[in-house]
Parts: C-alpha cells; sequence; structure tokens
C-alpha cells in the first residue's frame, strides 16, 4: 500500500507543476546558467510540504524533463541528453535542497522568520555545493573546455547568489504564513 494520501499525492503534483512554470517563466542571465525562479519553488515545496514530499516534487519535475517533455530552463528542454548539461547538477541539488529544508523545518510550528530564512540559505549552500561542481567536471571533462574553479564561480555563482538570498526571504516569509494558515483551516476541519 502507498504511504501517500490523496492530499500528498495532489500537492506534490501541484508543486511539479510549479517547478515548470517557474523554469519557463522568467528565463535571463548567462550562456551557461540561466536565471531562474526555480529555486523559489523548490524553498517553498520544501518549507510547505516537508523534507519528503518537498524532495519528491522536484524529483517528479525533473522526471517528466528527462523522459522528453520540454519543461527544464534551456535548450534542449528535455531528454535524457540533458544529464550531460552544465546546469543539471543544480537540478539534482535542488532535491537535495527541498529535502535538507523541510528537514530543518521539521519541528515549525513555533518557528519564526528567522529560522525559516536560516532554512532556504541552508538549501541554496546544498544546491551550490551540488550544482557548481557538476558545472566544472561538465565543462572541463565532458566539453573539454579549461575552466578553472574561479570562472564556475563566476558562471554559476556570484551573478546569483544575491537573487538567491532574495528569494529565500521572500520564500521564508511566505512558506511560514502559508503553513500557519493552512495549517489552521485543516486544524479546524475546513480542509
Amino acid at each position: 500500500m502507498s504511504n501517500y494520501s490523496a492530499r500528498d499525492i495532489t500537492m506534490t503534483a501541484v508543486f511539479a507543476a510549479l517547478a515548470v512554470v517557474a523554469a519557463m517563466l522568467v528565463r535571463y542571465g548567462g550562456n551557461i546558467v540561466p536565471f531562474s525562479l526555480l529555486p523559489f519553488v523548490v524553498m517553498l515545496a520544501g518549507g510547505l510540504l516537508g523534507a519528503r514530499l518537498g524532495s519528491l516534487s522536484i524529483i517528479v519535475y525533473i522526471l517528466l524533463g528527462l523522459v522528453g517533455i520540454p519543461v527544464f530552463a534551456t535548450p534542449p528542454f528535455g531528454g535524457p541528453a540533458y544529464v550531460l548539461k552544465p546546469t543539471f547538477g543544480f537540478l539534482l541539488g535542488l532535491v537535495v535542497s527541498a529535502y535538507v529544508i523541510g528537514a530543518l523545518l521539521k519541528n515549525r510550528e513555533e518557528s519564526g522568520f528567522a529560522r525559516y530564512f536560516l532554512s532556504m540559505v541552508a538549501g541554496i549552500v546544498v544546491y551550490y555545493l551540488i550544482g557548481l561542481p557538476y558545472i566544472y567536471v561538465i565543462l572541463n571533462l565532458y566539453l573539454g573546455q579549461a575552466v578553472s574553479v574561479i570562472k564556475v564561480l563566476y558562471i554559476g555563482f556570484i551573478p546569483f547568489i544575491a537573487l538567491d538570498l532574495v528569494k529565500a526571504a521572500a520564500a521564508a516569509a511566505m512558506a511560514r504564513a502559508l503553513y500557519r494558515r493552512l495549517n489552521g483551516i485543516i486544524g479546524q476541519g475546513k480542509c
């Protein structure tokens, strides 16, 4: 039997769909790593759904792309060959990020903004720790470009970290408010 309720399945699907929209909605940036709202959705997924469902929603999003549905932010937008794109490591990092955020917010009933924000920042650290080495490996070993660690930081970290911290603050405020609101509605039997 499945350990997932209808609500769990629905919320996982909703956040997978939000991930698709976020990846396609706003795209700008360098030639290799685009700016996207996907990390914001991941932070919300971890903050609202918890570790297990938050990470599962991002896994569903990635699987949709790997089977060929054009849901990713950069060309070819989908298919199994996407694992050889330098940015695929960030997608893997986002799965772990959602899990970490959800795990850090496991007992969130009385959590303040600071705890939510620090959990989101921990999630950011996680996806950079996975995504940046992946960029380095793909560019140097697969694509044969001689790229230094400093160059990787200029490609995938420096242009984005300030905006990611803004996304973390917004996601922390939104996740905290939504969790309190939804918990109140569910607790009162209105859902």
